[in-house]
């Protein structure tokens, strides 16, 4: 199994700090997590409030158990909320279903890790997400 290089996440989280700045976001938090759910990298911009880093990585970690998007996970949860109740008691409460959490998939297709951000809206930590995942050279899976 291929995973993220720490290269790779280094990469992905400053590109997606840029653009948050670009974007005049509040304060944000990226955790980018490898194929298996392991820690690559973190970061935590200044004033980025405690629970944060929490979150980032529950995004990354729910995408990565399920194998989509926070996004997705998050509208299917609302058309069958019972099944992910239970999903969430089986992950110890890990799992997120807002937008943030996205997989990465090298060229070849394969998914080598997760990237989650928290700090703004869901939606805009997504666009940081992804804008720091085309900037490492890698895929945001659909």
């Amino acid at each position: 199994m291929s995973n993220i290089t720490l290269e790779q996440a280094s990469t992905i989280i400053d590109a997606a700090l840029a653009k948050g700045r670009e974007m005049d976001l509040k304060p944000l938090t990226f955790a980018v997590l490898d194929a298996g759910g392991h820690l690559v990298a973190f970061k935590r911009e200044d004033k980025s409030s405690l629970l944060r880093g929490d979150i980032a990585s529950g995004k990354a970690w729910g995408a990565l158990g399920m194998g989509f998007s926070s996004r997705a996970i998050g509208e299917r949860a609302a058309q069958a909320p019972a099944f992910f109740s239970a999903l969430s008691d089986l992950s110890g409460g890990k799992m997120l279903t807002s937008p943030g959490g996205v997989l990465v998939q090298n060229q070849d297709g394969d998914i080598i890790g997760a990237v989650g951000a928290s700090g703004d809206t869901g939606p805009n930590d997504e666009t940081c997400v992804i804008a720091g995942i085309e900037a490492a050279g890698l895929t945001a899976a659909p």
